[in-house]
């Protein structure tokens, strides 16, 4: 038999009329009071009727978590945490990838809609955007860069490129090459990692050979590679990348394998996203890592705090990280 809102009072000890309270997300219900619903709830695998809720208030109950790829390293912890946090607020989650020049299939509104959407990508869609707010969909953008009319939650780009450097700076290394920045970087504006690097470089005094930071067309494993057998055939290599993200690293780390080079004896490399594959490499990949619980309870708190105040200005929250030292970058000897 399925739990009902009557079982959820009776384990909380509260009346009926304050758990829908909480599962709909109304005001003045006490933080404890919250609290104690929502651990019943959890306890006793409550699930709202969604239909009813629909006809009562138009929403769907369902939340789209969208990413550009749905093989990026870190994903899966990312995906686990938003379906914890919209959870707890009483929603379900859909999964949903999108490629170049595409948009979800989650519509707005309609029993098969969604009430919002998270986006994680650093490079938002300029249709995704533009319908989904003609359509009145909150949506939230997990990425350092994003449309200002839009919710954000993400790491900042420029603090974790220039701590990722200035981490290879603290183990003695001077020859710092980066591989991640964009194709059109070099005549046009930087991204924040890119910002950052050269940031942390310029504070170090050091003047670096052309060439040492490398575009990518995109942060595949097979990008990181080339980019780094490149640098390592440069004639004064670096002893020391920072990748834009772990796919990138986890690429130079076989490349530098390629070339004969021990990492991290021969070349330091570090990543950023805390990835399992990242973790269980050889020499293991040390990281910066941003807090995927924080990202998740954020963005799903953004994307409800926008149901009910649609009019409000665009937040932008900064998630906190921290590098995480592993095998790839022991101190030079």
């Amino acid at each position: 038999m399925a739990t009902t809102l009557r079982d959820v009072a009776r384990h909380a000890r509260v009346s009926v009329k304050t758990v829908s309270n909480v599962v709909n997300d109304y005001p003045h219900v006490s933080d404890d009071v919250r609290r104690r619903v929502r651990e019943a709830v959890r306890a006793l695998g409550y699930r709202p009727n969604l239909a009813a809720r629909t006809l009562r208030t138009g929403r769907t109950g369902l939340l789209a978590f969208v990413v550009a790829d749905v093989e990026a390293p870190g994903l899966h912890g990312l995906a686990r945490e938003v379906v914890r946090a919209a959870t707890s607020q009483g929603f379900r989650v859909v999964v949903e990838p999108h490629g170049p020049g595409t948009l979800p299939s989650a519509r707005a509104g309609g029993p098969h809609g969604v009430d919002a959407v998270l986006l994680a990508t650093d490079v938002a869609p300029p249709g995704m955007v533009d319908a989904r707010l003609d359509a009145g969909t909150p949506l939230v953008l997990l990425g350092e860069s994003g449309d200002p009319r839009c919710d954000r939650v993400a790491l900042d780009g420029v603090r974790a490129a220039a701590d990722a450097t200035e981490h290879l700076l603290r183990t003695g290394r001077r020859r710092i090459a980066a591989i991640g920045a964009g194709p059109g970087e070099a005549t046009g504006p930087a991204q924040p990692r890119t910002l950052g690097y050269q940031r942390a470089v310029r504070r170090a005094g050091l003047d670096l050979p052309a060439g040492y930071l490398r575009a990518t067309a995109q942060h595949r494993y097979e990008d990181g590679h080339r980019a780094a057998l490149r640098l390592f055939a440069h004639e004064h290599p670096p002893d020391a990348v920072f990748c834009y993200s772990d796919r990138l690293a986890i690429g130079a780390l076989r490349a530098a394998a390629d070339a004969g080079l021990r990492v991290p004896t021969d070349v330091a490399v570090i990543g950023i996203g805390d990835s399992a594959e990242g973790r269980y490499s050889r020499p293991t990949l040390t990281s910066v890592s941003a807090d995927p619980a924080f990202l998740a309870r954020t963005a799903v708190a953004l994307a409800v705090a926008r149901l009910d105040r649609p009019d409000a200005p665009p937040t932008r929250i900064t998630a906190p990280h921290t590098i995480l030292p592993r095998e790839s970058t022991r101190p030079a000897a």
